[in-house]
C-alpha cells in the first residue's frame, strides 16, 4: 500500500471510530448523568477519594504512633508522595503506551488496597512507611488511567456532563474515608479497622473497573462481527 492510501485508510478508519462512538452514546447532557457507566466509574473515583484523603489526613497521625518527633512525622510523611509522583508518571506513560486503562486501573487499585491492610498490621516505622508508599504508588497511579476511560463510550457535552459526575460523587470518598477512619478509631482506639474499610472500598474499585471493562467488550463484540 502506498503513501496515498495508507493516509486514506487511516482516514477511513478513524472517521469509522467516531461514527461507532457517536451511535452508542448520546452527546445530550442527560446521557452523561444517567449513564450507568458514568456511575460506576463514579465508584471506582469515590474508593481511590478515599484512599487519597485518607493519607493527607490521617498518614501523619499512623506514622507519629510510633512516637516520632513532629520533624520527624513531616519529613517522613513527605517521602512516599515524592515516590508516588515517579511512578506515576511513569504507569500513565505506560498506559498510554500500551493504549491500555482498565488493568492499569485495576492494578494500582489493588496496590493501594494492599497498601492499606500492610499499614494496619505494621508494627515498625519502616514497615508503615512502605504500606503507606504503596497506598500512595497505588492512588496516584490509579488517576490518569482513570480518567482517560469516560471518554471511551462518551464525547461531547455527554462526557463533560459524565465527568463532572464522576467528579462529584467520587469526591465524596473524600469524606467518607477519613470520616470512618477517625469514627472506627473512637471506637476501637486503633486504626487498623478503619484502614481495612478503606482497603475494601478500594478493592471494590477493582471490581467494579473490571466488570465495566467486560460490559464494554461485550457490547463492542456485536458491532465488531457485523
Amino acid at each position: 500500500m502506498d503513501c496515498a492510501g495508507e493516509r486514506d485508510w487511516l482516514v477511513r478508519t478513524m472517521n469509522a471510530e467516531v461514527a461507532s462512538k457517536a451511535a452508542t452514546a448520546s452527546h445530550s447532557v442527560w446521557r452523561g448523568l444517567a449513564d450507568i457507566r458514568v456511575l460506576a466509574l463514579a465508584l471506582v473515583y469515590f474508593g481511590t477519594s478515599a484512599g487519597l484523603y485518607t493519607l493527607g489526613v490521617w498518614a501523619p497521625q499512623i506514622i507519629k504512633q510510633f512516637g516520632l518527633s513532629s520533624f520527624a512525622v513531616g519529613f517522613l510523611n513527605a517521602v512516599p508522595p515524592t515516590i508516588a509522583v515517579v511512578v506515576m508518571i511513569w504507569w500513565a506513560r505506560h498506559s498510554d503506551r500500551t493504549a491500555e486503562r482498565t488493568w492499569h486501573v485495576v492494578l494500582a487499585c489493588v496496590v493501594a488496597a494492599v497498601g492499606l491492610w500492610l499499614a494496619g498490621l505494621s508494627t515498625s516505622v519502616a514497615a508503615v512507611l512502605a504500606a503507606l508508599t504503596l497506598v500512595n504508588v497505588g492512588i496516584s497511579s490509579s488517576k490518569p488511567p482513570l480518567w482517560s476511560m469516560p471518554t471511551m463510550f462518551l464525547s461531547g457535552s455527554a462526557a463533560a456532563a459524565g465527568i463532572a459526575t464522576i467528579n462529584s460523587i467520587g469526591n465524596l470518598g473524600g469524606f467518607v474515608g477519613p470520616a470512618m477512619i477517625g469514627w472506627i478509631k473512637d471506637q476501637t482506639g486503633s486504626f487498623n479497622g478503619g484502614l481495612y474499610f478503606v482497603a475494601g472500598l478500594l478493592v471494590i474499585s477493582a471490581v467494579l473497573t473490571l466488570l465495566l471493562s467486560r460490559s464494554q467488550a461485550a457490547k463492542a463484540a456485536p458491532a465488531t462481527q457485523s
